[in-house]
């Protein structure tokens, strides 16, 4: 289908869905949705093209080459796809444009469209119309009513803690969920990624929300271009603020709390150790959905990113584990396979020239590139003092070249790497 037709009829989706939304404002209707919401069992017999002709059918899609190895045999995700983050090359997927609930990992588009909007230290006091609509059974962060938080001890709430709480007050801040919904679908479009329909910002389960492993890759790769993105995906634990309480004598103090993040791939579990290389980005667990997650990781000076939904084999952190097993396999197959696709650059790429005064910050700080700070070591402050920056990560993260000296001979203008930082 041609783009002009598609974004109609993308527009016309969208519209529905923003109509079906407001009339289910209530939180029992937000936790059921209607059944038809479900995916199908089998794929498509056809699916989207965007980024080459073999992402659009069904299957596994992989083009060995001379001392390639072989695709790990326990991958059971219904839909996934491993991807070089520098040249957008995609080394392997399986059924990448199947347009299916993408649960919490949409909060990665939610964070790439609304992270430029505010400065971290923006505060806001939280009213009781800012937590109206979060869904029933949602991951909260734990923010109170009539409380104070800046924009950085949102961000953390919703990147660490996956906090529809948090992405309800961001979304309030930004006019409305309404306004945000519209936002992010404005800015998948300008992404090219034509497989999702937003409904509800946090990715909670509603009648018509869908993406794609294509496109929540693209969402990540786009993410990462932003300095302020890269640490709140790889941030580990921070301290979040808690409720403000008064003593005898009148006297108020305000406490704060540890939160960990839910990513096992990037602060391990009990079955699932920290992924060597890993630097974020975002998993994401309902219902309707199952279990989702992209992660990008770097090794020997590649970076790769990969997705994963809904795997069929119901085991305990089952999507790391073969988010594990694809990473494993994309490393030792780069340079040893021939791409099947591509995951394209935004639509104004081609027209955009590189700004030297770029950061990549939260909120248009105006610093240089040159002038920013790597992630990987870094401390963040702001109402979370010590924060540890992806403490596992033994190789790089992405970080911008200083006055916009981009790669050359890139479709997406990603940053360079840095290597080898030294971890607190």
């Amino acid at each position: 289908m041609p783009a002009p037709k598609k974004a109609l009829r993308r527009s016309l989706t969208v519209t529905s869905a923003a109509l079906t939304a407001l009339a289910l404002l209530s939180p029992v209707a937000l936790a059921a949705p209607s059944p038809s919401a479900s995916p199908s069992a089998t794929p498509p017999a056809s699916m989207s093209t965007v980024g080459g002709a073999r992402l659009g059918k069904p299957g596994t899609q992989v083009d060995l080459a001379g001392g390639a190895p072989v695709l790990p045999k326990d991958v059971t995700a219904r839909s996934w796809i491993v991807a070089d983050a520098e040249s957008g090359d995609v080394l392997a997927a399986h059924n990448a444009h199947w347009r299916l609930a993408p649960a919490s990992t949409l909060k990665m588009l939610f964070a790439d469209t609304l992270l430029p909007k505010w400065p971290k230290t923006t505060k806001r006091t939280v009213e009781v119309s800012d937590l109206a609509g979060v869904g029933a059974g949602s991951s909260l962060v734990g923010i109170k009513e009539k409380e104070t938080y800046t924009v950085h001890d949102l961000w953390l709430g919703v990147f660490l803690r996956s906090g529809n709480d948090a992405v309800h007050v961001l979304s309030a801040m930004n006019d409305g969920v309404d306004k945000t919904v519209a936002d992010m679908n404005a800015h998948a479009d300008e992404l090219q990624a034509l497989d999702t329909t937003v409904v509800s910002p946090d990715g909670y389960d509603m009648p018509g929300q869908v993406s794609s492993a294509y496109d929540l890759t693209l969402f990540a790769r786009s993410g990462l271009q932003k300095k302020d993105f890269r640490e709140y995906a790889s941030t580990v634990r921070a301290k979040f603020p808690g409720e403000t309480t008064k003593n005898k004598k009148g006297k108020t103090s305000r406490g704060t709390f540890e939160i960990q993040n839910t990513n096992r791939l990037l602060a391990g579990d009990s079955d699932v150790g920290v992924y060597p290389g890993i630097a974020g980005v975002k998993n994401g667990n309902t219902t309707n959905a199952g279990a989702t997650f992209t992660g990008v990781a770097e090794r020997g000076g590649r970076v790769l990113l990969v997705t994963v939904m809904n795997p069929a084999k119901d085991e305990h952190n089952e999507v790391y584990k073969e988010t594990a097993r694809l990473f494993d396999w994309g490393f030792q197959a780069a340079g040893k396979v021939r791409p099947v696709g591509e995951l394209v650059g935004p639509r104004s790429a081609a027209q955009a020239s590189p700004s030297a005064g770029a950061s990549g910050e939260a909120g248009g700080t105006g610093k240089g590139a040159a002038g920013t700070k790597p992630v990987a070591g870094a401390q963040t402050g702001g109402g979370a003092g010590g924060v540890g920056i992806a403490a596992g990560i033994t190789a790089g993260v992405l970080v911008l070249l200083a006055g916009g000296a981009f790669l050359v001979n890139r479709r997406w203008p990603l940053p360079d790497l840095v290597r080898r930082r030294t971890r607190p």
